[in-house]
Parts: structure tokens; sequence; C-alpha cells
């Protein structure tokens, strides 16, 4: 993504708004985690390996904290995320 909002929120209707910008704010987070953790595999000095992985957790907090605000805004989102966890539990067990 690196800094380009890939939907026009200008045809996202009012009632949608907020939950198209927390879900956009979600992948830039999960883009941003991605990018620090490859960056980090290829680093060669051990320092910027650390810091590079302390910014991809630090984006990982992140990320949560956008996916709480949505299970604020999305009554929906919530419901699925709940069947996903039992599905999950089905299928492995835990």
């Amino acid at each position: 993504m690196l800094s380009q909002i890939p939907v026009d929120f200008t045809k996202v209707k009012k009632e949608n708004l907020n939950k198209e910008i927390l879900r956009m704010a979600i992948i830039a987070e999960l883009d941003a985690i991605n990018l620090y953790e490859q960056m980090a595999a290829l680093a060669d000095d051990p320092d910027i390996k650390k810091v590079l992985l302390d910014i991809a957790r630090e984006e990982k907090t992140h990320a949560g904290e956008f996916e709480t605000m949505l299970l604020r805004w999305d009554a929906e989102q919530v419901k699925e995320h709940e069947q996903a966890k039992k599905e999950i539990k089905e299928l492995t067990g835990k």
C-alpha cells in the first residue's frame, strides 16, 4: 500500500464510513508489519533488525486497537468474529 488509500471514501455510504476507515487502517497496519518484518529479515545489522522487529510489534498493537474499534462499530463483524473462533476450535480442537 505504501501511503496511498486504495478506496475512494467519497463513494462510501455515510453510515459505513467509519467502519471502512477502520478496515483501511487495519490493512495499513498489516502492510506495515509485513514491510518491517521483511526488511528485518534482509538487514545484516543486528541493531537495525532489532529496531524493525520492535516497530513491527508496535504495529501489531495498532492493528489490534483498530480491530477493537471496528468491533464497536460493526455488530456483524462481532458475530462473524465469534463464529470464526468456534470454527477454529472445531477444526483444531483448541
